[in-house]
Order: C-alpha cells, then structure tokens, then sequence
C-alpha cells in the first residue's frame, strides 16, 4: 500500500493498548499500524510516544457577546494554540441572547469558525426557551449536525430556571440530541453574594466564598433529577470537587447516562490562588471555583473510579488587562463584576500529563481515554480520538521525559496571561499532526487559517434515551 506519509519509530498509544509501530497515512486517514512502513515522505517518532490528537469539547473561541463584540480569543490565536498543545479538535459554544432566536448567530459563529485550523463542532446554548427556539429552531441545528445544547443554571443573562430547563431536556430527547449542564444554584449564589458585598467583602477571593461546594452539590443533584423525569441523558460540565462527583457516581449507578467531565485547573488550583496580594487573584476566578488543596487527591480518585471520564479546559478568552480583561472596571472592582474564568488551550496536555501519567497516577491509556478517546465519543465526533484503520490521521508525537516551564508565551493564546505561569512539567507535544498534514513542529504551527474542518454529528447510540419514563408518560412530546 502506498501512503502520503508515515509516522515511523513510535510508540503508538490508544485507549486500550501501547505498541511501538509506524502509522501509514493517505488522504489524511490512517490506513495502516504495522512495523516497517514505508513512503515518500516520513516523520520520525523514535523515542517519543504517537498519541490521538487531542479532543477538547469544551471552550470558549471567538464567542459571541450581547453587544456585538467577541471574546478576544479569536479562531486563528485559539487554533494556534490548540495545535501548540496537541488538541485537534475542539468543540466550542454558539450563544443565544435572551428575547432573540439561536439561528442568526450561529450563522455568524459558523462565519467567524471558518478561519480556524483545527476542526470543530459546536454546543448551541440555550437562555431563552421560547415555543420559536424548542419547536422550530433546535430542530433546525440539530438537523444540521449540531447535537449538543448548552444550559447554565446560573449565571445572568445565561440562567434556565427549572421549567425551561426542562423543556431544553424534552426538546432534545425529541431530536435526538445531547444536553451539557452548568451545575450551579442561581439564588443561592445571589443570595450569598448579596450578603458578602454588604459585609464588605469585594476582593477576588470572595468569589469562592460566594459559590462553595453545596451550591454546585445542590445543583448537580437537581439537574439528574430532572434529566432522570424526562429520560434525557446529559453531561455536568466542570465538577470541581468529590462531593460533586459523587452525586453523578450515585445517578451511575442506577443505570442512568449521565456524565461528568472536569477540567485542567481542578487538578492543580486552589481557592487560595484567588487571595494573591493586590488584584493578582482575579487571574484565578472561575465557575465552579476550585476548593482546597486537598480535593486535588480525591478528584485523582474519581479520574481512576471512572465517574469523571472526560477532562476539557474551559478556556475562557478573558485577558487580564484591556478594556475588556478582568481588570475592565479597575483594580478594586468586587468579584461580582470581575470577570470569571481561566484560559487552558494549550496547558490542558502538558498539565494533564504531567500530574497523572509522569507522577503515576493514571497510566497512558486512560491519559488517552480522557483528552481524546471518551470526548469523542461521547459527542459522536466520528473518526476522531484514536488510532485505528479508518480514522482521521490526527496525531500528537509527545516526547514524555521533556521539562518545559510554562510561560505564556509557550501559550501561544491571544490571552495575556496563563494561571500556570512558572509551572514545570513534564511531557511535552513534539510535533502535531491533523488529518494527515504535519499542523506544528517545535513549537512552530505551520498550518493556515481555514484549515479545519467543520464537523456535523450524526446520530448515534451512545446518548439515546434508556426508555424508562415515569409512569411511562413521555412529556417530551406534548411539553
């Protein structure tokens, strides 16, 4: 057979199994893992490890604001980044704007992800659950290959309350689509929030304060709930500690598809980052908040229990300074009106890698699982996440044993600032391949804006309903 180009001399790591082998590739596919390959021309991965390219199915890229503008993380420094790190495909977040529909702008994003190179899909939010946008509209994106929606049960101008978060639910399960969930409570948060800046309480590590565990527990724990009573199966993005975890755990366990993912940071931050001296702790804020140092170890052991099967970055494209960063209203705004969120494009691998495969505490194969196997399924990402005849030639050449200190600039992000600035790791992207074509090589990216990929998804069994409904009425389809 011959190929376009051959990965020679690695160790080849999926999922499920470690080989060293050549990987043979024509026409951006993998055609072939055997030894001894041969092709015009070659890339060589004697000492480094042959990984999927990485999967990242949830961040913020280029997105849409009320007021016309974007996230300063555009498709082109969020894409370069991505490559930089080793992620391949993204799969980003198409905003509703409350009293308007999802369909204008989501031909605008589509516009904007155009010049992206890496290829990505999208997660179409929903903050307004009008008859238009659950009748008329969802069908009309899902037909189209979009086959995620995105709820957050807090935040303004973003909440669902608990009505419209069910009609969300139904109007998935009756498109066949798959339903994301920001598990926090709305009023509880207000509530405390109200309180702390009345006591004086503004600075950064407020934040925290204002959203503990119980809120995101409470949360997760309804969301189940009335995923369970519509019979929709779900993700709860971003759990950030073990009690969190454990109410997905308990919903496992009886059979229901639920799934919980988590995210870079809540395996090295802490609440206590967000109480550096003068503004500096702004640079740590995020939703869920990360909790103590001493959640990192229990949140390991979800990994290795399988509750959390997936983890993302949540990049946020918020800069530190500029007229739009989280310094926007000056250094002594309070927390409430700091905004909240962390980039980690290109950090997610390198940090992953380092604090669970270099330090023992996941081995390479559930490494894959987590940043590129397990999100590609669960999305119906056909032809992404592994290595295997048939799937697209998206490939990480990593060198394991390389120490690099993270800075920003190694970001490559349109972002000012990197929340791991300092941080040693090790393991390290050697060169990342997309469908066949050599994307970065040392830290240079080399492929063009509009190179990736849109990618439609079809339907697929793994997010089907169970059929188990209460007394078997099924709302969905009259609500």
């Amino acid at each position: 057979m011959e190929f376009d180009l051959v990965v020679r001399g690695g160790t080849v790591v999926t999922g499920t199994d470690t080989v060293r082998a050549d990987v043979g590739i024509r026409d951006g596919k993998i055609m072939a893992v055997a030894a001894s390959l041969s092709a015009p021309e070659t890339l060589d991965a004697d000492g480094l490890l042959v990984l999927p390219g990485g999967v990242d199915t949830h961040c913020h890229i280029e997105q849409l604001r009320a007021d016309g503008t974007a996230d300063e993380e555009t498709w082109e420094s969020g894409s370069a980044s991505c490559l930089a790190g080793g992620t391949t495909s993204v799969v980003t977040f198409s905003t509703q704007f409350k009293g308007a529909g999802i369909l204008a702008p989501l031909a605008e994003y589509r516009r904007r992800a155009a010049r992206s190179m890496v290829d990505y899909s999208f997660h179409q939010i929903i903050t307004d659950a009008t008859d238009e946008v659950i009748w008329n509209e969802i069908p009309q994106i899902v037909a189209e290959g979009i086959r995620s929606l995105k709820v957050f049960l807090t935040y303004d101008p973003l909440h669902l309350d608990d009505r419209a978060y069910l009609r969300v639910l139904a109007a998935a399960r009756r498109n066949g689509a798959f339903v994301t969930v920001h598990c926090e409570n709305y009023e509880a948060i207000g509530w405390r929030t109200e309180a702390l800046l009345a006591a004086g309480h503004t600075a950064a590590k407020y934040h925290s304060w204002s959203r503990p565990s119980i809120v995101e527990r409470e949360a997760t724990h309804r969301a189940i709930a009335l995923a369970e009573l519509v019979d929709q199966p779900i993700q709860v993005f971003h759990v950030s500690c073990e009690e969190v975890a454990e109410e997905v755990a308990r919903a496992q366990a009886r059979g229901l598809k639920v799934w919980a993912e988590t995210c870079t940071q809540y395996f090295v931050l802490t609440a206590e980052d967000q109480d550096r001296p003068g503004f500096e702790g702004a640079k740590f804020m995020c939703s869920p908040s990360p909790r103590g140092a001493d959640e990192h170890a229990r949140m390991w052991d979800m990994v290795r229990r399988g509750t959390i099967d997936v983890v993302s970055s949540d990049h946020s494209g918020w800069c530190y300074d500029g007229p739009r960063g989280k310094r926007m209203n000056g250094d002594t705004a309070n927390f409430r009106d700091t905004p909240n969120g962390v980039p980690g494009l290109s950090a997610r691998l390198p940090v992953l890698f380092s604090e669970g495969v270099a330090k023992g505490r996941i081995d390479l194969n559930h490494f894959v699982r987590l940043t590129a196997t397990n999100p590609a399924k669960l999305f119906g990402l056909a032809g992404k996440g592994s290595i295997a005849v048939g799937f697209d030639a998206d490939l990480v050449l990593w060198d394991p044993t390389k120490r690099v200190t993270i800075t920003n600039a190694t970001m490559q992000q349109a972002i000012d600032y990197t929340p791991y600035e300092g941080m040693v790791v090790t393991g390290w992207p050697v060169a990342t391949v997309l469908r066949g074509r050599v994307a970065m090589r040392d830290g240079r990216v080399q492929a063009e804006p509009g190179s990736g990929k849109f990618l439609p998804r079809a339907p697929y069994d793994m997010i089907r309903p169970r059929g188990v409904l209460p007394n078997g009425f099924d709302t969905s389809q009259f609500a």
